[in-house]
């Protein structure tokens, strides 16, 4: 394990599940910076969050993909509303170990999805790792001529024919079932369009694309995909409505 992957494990652990406030002092940089539309800047802001988490808070993690000095943690939040929500959160560390940056989307976790299967299950260790920059590659391209580009004919080129696992909620498995879910989004005024990616972070067969775009209003898109023998063969998400205001003035990106 990266040391990189073992720092945010053990913060999230620390803050996350033991709800220790006094973590923050260990994990996260004075200078922290968030791009979160859930906190402040800084240390204090995100000590009153641990600390004024309900008895009920539980943060369950999926995934973990270190890149650099990035880190993702894909999981799932727990006793935070009428539902849980699944998140991607990304923290850039510094050469001490601490958190400098964050960014997040979350969205609310669906039970009956369409492929049964759920927005956070499937392979959870990255793979691969020697060919982490060819996966990456792959991933840029598709996003640059497929999701910006919106050039629906060329996915057979970068997705799987034979085996492409889905984990939207609303879409089905295999190429056909993310035709007839674009399709339907489009029905539904919520056409998908990308404008820009802004973030690619890969791990072996796992990338990550943090984008903005709209989908029937501005949203911010974090999608993870898994590559195998040169194509995509399972997708992850989470696309969140961006707020119209912020709580720091750092942006969502």
């Amino acid at each position: 394990m990266s040391d990189i992957k073992s720092t945010v494990l053990k913060a999230v652990t620390e803050l996350l599940r033991d709800k220790d406030p006094s973590a923050v002092d260990r994990w996260v940089a004075v200078n922290y910076k968030q791009h979160s539309p859930t906190a402040a800047d800084g240390r204090e802001p995100l000590r009153q969050l641990v600390a004024g988490l309900p008895a009920d808070f539980r943060h369950e993690v999926h995934r973990v993909i270190a890149d650099g000095n990035l880190a993702v943690v894909h999981g799932t939040y727990h006793g935070v509303g009428p539902v849980p929500l699944v998140a991607f959160d990304v923290f850039r560390f510094d050469t001490d170990g601490q958190a400098t940056e964050h960014w997040d989307a979350l969205t609310p976790q669906i039970k009956d999805t369409v492929s049964g299967r759920s927005q956070t299950d499937g392979p959870t260790e990255p793979t691969d790792t020697d060919r982490t920059e060819a996966s990456r590659a792959l991933v840029m391209e598709f996003a640059d001529k497929v999701l910006i580009g919106a050039d629906h004919s060329l996915l057979a080129d970068y997705i799987s024919t034979e085996t492409y696992h889905q984990h939207n909620p609303e879409a089905a498995d295999g190429l056909d079932g993310f035709a007839a879910a674009v399709t339907k989004w489009a029905e539904q005024g919520k056409s998908l369009h990308y404008k820009c990616v802004h973030k690619v972070i890969a791990e072996g067969d796992f990338v990550l694309t943090q984008s903005e775009g709209e989908f029937g209003v501005p949203v911010v898109y974090y999608d993870l995909f898994r590559v195998a023998d040169g194509k995509i063969v399972e997708h992850w998400d989470a696309v969140m409505p961006a707020p119209a205001e912020l709580p720091h003035e750092n942006g969502l990106f």
